[in-house]
């Protein structure tokens, strides 16, 4: 097991780490979200080293209050071949957090087959980390709610979809109806 991914669980500070608008996080991971390529961008504003970053589940980053809801979606649209764009919620290694608008997308060879996927995370707009944050809030409360991870996942799942539904958009076009990343 990779001596980063055995480590105690990060407690977030609640402080918010930012980058520079014009830089971007890059990240490439295999099939199973394993890291295998993090940009100095992204060494940097997660406070790993690049060695402890490559071969770890990129997970490792995953902020307590990211709704699993939205991950799912994520892995779902990656596994059917299509890129997704959405706002992520970061955990650093000393506890902050830092707001992305990622954009992943799967990387295909010669048959057509996936071979890993690419991700590239700029800086949000403000006022979509401000609109996004009640939703996941909400999205995370539902999952809360229900006495196992499946039953949870499923539901906050239902109610994702159905805010989406209500607001007569997909996924996509509801994060850019958010405002997309500074510029």
């Amino acid at each position: 097991m990779h001596a980063v991914a055995a480590r105690t669980r990060v407690a977030p500070t609640g402080r918010e780490r930012l980058f520079a608008k014009d830089e971007v996080i890059v990240s490439k991971t295999d099939l199973t979200g394993k890291i295998t390529y993090a940009n100095r961008v992204f060494v940097r504003v997660s406070g790993y080293s690049e060695e402890e970053l490559l071969g770890t589940p990129h997970s490792l980053i995953r902020h307590p209050d990211m709704p699993r809801c939205v991950f799912k979606l994520l892995w779902d649209t990656l596994g059917s071949g299509r890129e997704i764009f959405a706002y992520v919620v970061n955990l650093s290694q000393n506890g902050d957090h830092y707001w992305v608008l990622a954009h992943v997308t799967p990387t295909f060879d010669r048959r057509g087959q996936i071979t890993d996927y690419h991700s590239n995370r700029r800086v949000p707009a403000r006022r979509a980390v401000d609109a996004i944050r009640p939703v996941y809030a909400s999205l995370l409360e539902e999952e809360r709610r229900h006495p196992n991870r499946a039953e949870g996942l499923a539901a906050s799942s239902a109610a994702l979809d159905a805010t989406l539904a209500r607001a007569g958009l997909t996924y996509e076009q509801f994060v850019f109806s958010l405002g997309g990343a500074d510029r």
